[in-house]
C-alpha cells in the first residue's frame, strides 16, 4: 500500500493510511520538470542523475513494489502495482488486490477510489499535494523546499537525500536512488519513525502515455466524499 493516503484523505486502516501518504510523497517528486540543482556543479553522480531525471524525462511509466517499516524497522504494510507518471501534472497509482486501490491525479483533482470500502474521495491537486514531497513531482525548485544532500554510491545505486526546509512537514526525509541515470528506490521517513520504501522495475520513459490513462471515472454505486470545495 502507499503512505500517500495518510495525507489524502482519512481511514482507520493502518494500511490504507500508508498507501496514501507515500503516492503523495513520490508524486510531487516524479512531476517536477525543468529542475536544475545549483549543486550539480560538484558534479556527483547522484545530483547528475536527479537532474538527468527531473529535466530529460518527460513520461514515466514503471511497476513498484512498497514496503511500510515501523520505527523498530517491522514491516507492517506491503504493496505493489503501476504507476505513470506525465509532466506536468499528472500521475496514476494503481494498487493491486488484496488491498485494491486507485490514485489518479488529472492535473486538477487527486481521486482515491479505495476498491474494498467502494469509496472515493476526491480533494483539489494543489492543495492535495501541498508542501509535501509530491510537490516536487509537479515542478516547483527542489531547493526551494528541501536541502539537497549528495549522500554518494551505495552498491549499485548513486543516492541524494532531501531534507524539508519546512519544520512542520510530515517527512524529515525522502531519499532516492538511481542507477545508470534510472529511478529505481526512494525512501521516505515520515515524523513518526515510519519508513516507506518504494522499488521500480520494467520502467518506460519517454513513451507515450495515453491521455484517457489519467481519466477517473467512479464506478457505479460507490460512495463519493467531494472534498473539492473545501480547500
Amino acid at each position: 500500500m502507499n503512505t500517500t493516503m495518510r495525507l489524502l484523505t482519512s481511514t482507520s486502516k493502518i494500511c490504507k493510511l500508508a498507501v496514501n501518504t507515500l503516492v503523495e510523497g513520490v508524486v510531487a517528486l516524479m512531476l517536477i520538470t525543468g529542475l536544475v540543482v545549483s549543486q550539480v556543479s560538484m558534479a556527483s553522480p547522484g545530483l547528475d542523475a536527479m537532474n538527468f531525471f527531473f529535466t530529460e524525462i518527460k513520461t514515466f511509466e514503471a511497476r513498484f513494489g512498497q514496503i511500510v517499516l515501523n520505527e523498530s524497522l517491522e514491516e507492517v504494510d506491503e504493496g505493489q502495482g503501476k504507476v505513470w507518471i506525465s509532466r506536468p501534472g499528472l500521475f496514476r497509482w494503481d494498487y493491486e488486490a488484496p488491498d485494491a486501490q486507485e490514485i489518479v491525479g488529472d492535473g486538477f483533482n487527486v481521486w482515491i477510489h479505495d476498491v474494498e470500502l467502494e469509496q472515493v474521495t476526491v480533494r483539489n491537486q494543489q492543495e492535495a499535494l501541498g508542501n509535501t514531497p509530491a510537490i516536487l513531482l509537479a515542478g516547483t525548485g527542489i531547493e526551494d523546499n528541501y536541502i539537497v544532500e549528495d549522500i554518494g554510491t551505495q552498491g549499485r545505486f548513486d543516492w541524494v537525500n532531501l531534507i524539508p526546509r519546512d519544520q512542520n512537514s510530515s517527512f524529515e526525509e525522502v531519499r532516492i536512488g538511481f542507477e545508470d541515470n534510472r529511478l529505481r528506490l526512494m525512501e521516505l521517513l515520515d515524523n513518526l519513525g515510519q519508513k516507506t520504501r518504494i522499488s521500480f522495475v520494467d520502467l518506460k520513459e519517454n513513451v507515450f502515455i495515453s491521455s484517457t490513462i489519467f481519466d477517473f471515472v467512479a464506478p457505479d454505486g460507490v460512495d463519493i466524499i467531494d472534498n473539492t470545495e473545501e480547500q
